[in-house]
């Protein structure tokens, strides 16, 4: 009875041993997403920071047309695609983050295209044109007010970009009322002011790009993480 035992508790054992060494051999063979958060931090560096030239009408540039292409193909694909990979890796900030940016792009390029017809379903109403771009952007600026607050747990970095992309937008919002009120001199002012917040956004968002292309073979740049001063993230750690 006892050598029965002794020889089942080595085959149970040898089993154990079998079953382990063949997961840890196959386990590279099941593909995992790999990070892509640096090109959809880059398109939004990209498209934020041309759109910000014109609106604080660099080089005497106000008509943003020409960024259309910007918006549909760096943003709008570049965006979209990545967050896909933020969803399959878990990352639902991340993931909400990048298809939000990447619709309002893709939105905001339809108003500009005349083949959709929406500046022109407005005719001579400018001042109702000009409200419906101010709604616009104001209820997008909610939006990004609520990943303002979602990123208070993550880093300096994130935290700056939303907060200056809240401004940026409330200040475009505030030019297009403006201009449907008829306080143009004021509306310039404030176009350029949103323009300038942009601008930062887009250089913040340029310095997170650089960091994630070389953190991993030059050097890490400080992001100044803020997740150890909140408690339910402490406790995932």
């Amino acid at each position: 009875m006892s050598i029965n035992k002794h020889e089942e508790d080595n085959r149970i054992v040898a089993s154990s041993d079998f079953t382990e060494r063949t997961m840890v051999a196959t386990a590279p063979l099941r593909p995992m997403p790999a990070s892509a958060t640096a090109l959809p931090i880059g398109a939004f560096a990209t498209t934020l920071t041309t759109l910000s030239l014109s609106l604080m009408e660099w080089r005497g540039v106000t008509i943003v047309n020409v960024y259309v292409a910007n918006f549909f193909f760096v943003a709008v694909f570049g965006l979209l695609i990545s967050a896909q990979w933020e969803l399959a890796a878990g990352n639902g900030l991340g993931y909400s983050v990048y298809s939000a940016f990447g619709l309002f792009y893709a939105g905001y390029a339809a108003i500009l295209t005349p083949s959709f017809g929406i500046a022109a379903a407005y005719g001579d109403d400018l001042t109702q044109y000009n409200n419906a771009l101010g709604f616009f952007m104001i209820i997008w600026s909610v939006f990004v007010f609520t990943f303002l607050i979602a990123s208070l747990a993550t880093n300096v970095v994130f935290i700056l970009i939303f907060i200056f992309v809240e401004l940026g937008f409330l200040f475009v919002a505030a030019s297009y009322f403006a201009i449907a009120d008829g306080h143009l001199t004021a509306a310039v002012g404030l176009k350029q002011t949103g323009g300038v917040f942009c601008f930062l956004a887009g250089l913040v968002g340029w310095y997170l790009t650089t960091q994630l292309l070389v953190k991993d073979s030059i050097v890490e740049l400080p992001l100044g993480d803020t997740s150890k001063y909140f408690k339910k993230s402490r406790k995932q750690e």
